[in-house]
């Protein structure tokens, strides 16, 4: 249990910083360039489902059973962290059906990246 707990806030942890180190190229492509501000959200969508999938798989490498689950939970808790994140940045922060599409997302990418990594030899 502890085992699968530590693969699991790895998962969060890598899908994080990934997350980061796209987020970062993406401003600075969006400085530099005249891409249109308006794919904002589809691109940070993408970069979101991404990093989930890329940490739910590494997070799930040395666990060989529960990828579903796992998956699922490191989706769950990536999306529960930048969404306190969020609202602690943004006091107008509120739930919206984009929100609740990224939650889906996160979710389903994270059980992606959970049968990936269970799978991975």
């Amino acid at each position: 249990m502890e085992n699968t707990i530590t693969n699991i806030a790895k998962g969060v942890g890598i899908a994080l910083v990934t997350t980061f180190v796209l987020l970062v190229i993406f401003a600075i492509v969006l400085t530099y360039t005249q891409i249109s501000e308006t794919i904002m959200s589809p691109v940070i969508m993408i970069i979101t489902a991404i990093s989930i999938l890329i940490g739910s798989s590494i997070g799930n490498i040395k666990i060989k059973k529960n990828g579903l689950i796992n998956g699922a939970l490191i989706g769950g808790v990536y999306i529960f962290t930048i969404y306190l994140i969020s609202s602690i940045l943004n006091w107008k922060f509120g739930l919206e059906i984009q929100s609740i599409i990224m939650i889906v997302v996160g979710m389903v990418f994270g059980i992606l990246g959970g049968i990936i990594g269970v799978n991975k030899k």
